[in-house]
């Protein structure tokens, strides 16, 4: 096992993809996927396998389902090209907001174990799961009994996503490589930060450490209930959503609208809201997508509430133009 600190979760990511994928290569992934993740592979124009899922995450029956194409024989033989990654984001996924419990978690890990795939674990919103720290699931790594899985982790979202601080762990062998991709890259990680995040941390110890990031979740378990009850109070007639059980989005599905695309790109500014449509985090962004994506990040309840009733009257006129030019159809 190995370590290396990298420029933010997203450097250490896309060094890993770049080493594993090659142009049309199968890549198995969870969808919604987020969104950065999809715009590192798409130079690479991979061939997606999209598993879907639900209020707790990945579906493992979907996953041997997409995989079930191929015996597990055929995937060891490495000049074929089989799937060889499986993309997930474990906890408070962007863009969903859940995580996958402890059982779904074995699940995956024997399935990727069968199919021999590598597990790219990417977890910045580890330490922004709600809940008490002691009952978080075990991580794909701490799992791992036969070097498959690469884990990404971040300071961005409990200390500050503009010191750039990441680090990925994982087998040596692979570390190694991203150590030399980053070599002749960036050459490292900032040094500044890493001086400053590593003296905050002797400063904190693990108790003065631990009290910040329960400080952390405390304030985005806050947000969280206060960007639900205003959704609940204006869009409960409108949207469908689950909830969050970390992290700072709530994924929104609005079953009255075909395509949520055109609405928040061109006419969401004029409400005074700001979103991101479901089609961004889909492996096929040309199919419509009923969903879209807030974020209630450092919004005000105050601010919470206005913005769920703007985008409420934004839903409503978008379903009148909607009927208006299917009628004109």
């Amino acid at each position: 096992m190995d370590l290396v600190v990298t420029a933010g979760s997203q450097d250490g990511l896309c060094k890993a993809l770049e080493m594993m994928i090659s142009p049309g290569d199968y890549v198995v992934t969870q969808e919604p996927c987020y969104t950065g993740t999809l715009s590192i592979l798409k130079p690479y124009k991979p061939q997606y396998l999209p598993i879907s899922g639900d209020q707790n995450g990945m579906c493992p029956e979907a996953l041997k389902a997409a995989l079930s194409k191929w015996k597990p024989e055929e995937v060891q033989d490495t000049e074929k090209n089989v799937p060889k990654v499986l993309y997930v984001n474990p906890n408070a996924c962007n863009p969903t907001g859940v995580s996958l419990p402890e059982d779904r978690r074995q699940e995956i890990y024997k399935i990727a174990s069968e199919y021999n795939l590598i597990i790219l674990e990417d977890d910045p919103y580890y330490f922004v799961q709600f809940g008490d720290r002691k009952d978080f699931p075990p991580s794909f790594l701490s799992m791992d009994v036969d070097c498959r899985v690469i884990r990404f982790d971040s300071f961005s979202k409990i200390l500050s996503s503009g010191l750039r601080i990441g680090y990925v762990t994982g087998p040596k062998p692979l570390v190694e490589r991203i150590v030399l991709h980053a070599q002749v890259s960036l050459l490292h990680a900032p040094a500044m930060s890493q001086v400053l995040v590593s003296e905050l941390l002797k400063l904190w110890g693990d108790e003065g450490f631990f009290k910040h990031t329960d400080a952390v979740q405390a304030f985005y378990l806050d947000q969280r209930n206060a960007m639900l009850e205003a959704a609940e109070k204006h869009l409960s007639d409108l949207c469908e959503w689950a909830v969050p059980t970390g992290g700072m989005f709530l994924w929104l599905k609005v079953p009255k609208i075909h395509d949520t695309w055109d609405m928040i790109l061109e006419r969401a500014l004029t409400k005074n809201v700001i979103l991101v449509p479901g089609k961004a985090f889909m492996c096929d962004s040309s199919k419509p997508c009923q969903y879209m994506r807030a974020a209630f990040s450092i919004v005000s309840p105050e601010n919470m509430d206005k913005g769920c009733k703007n985008l409420a009257e934004l839903i409503r006129e978008e379903m009148v133009l909607q009927e208006s030019n299917a009628s004109s159809d």
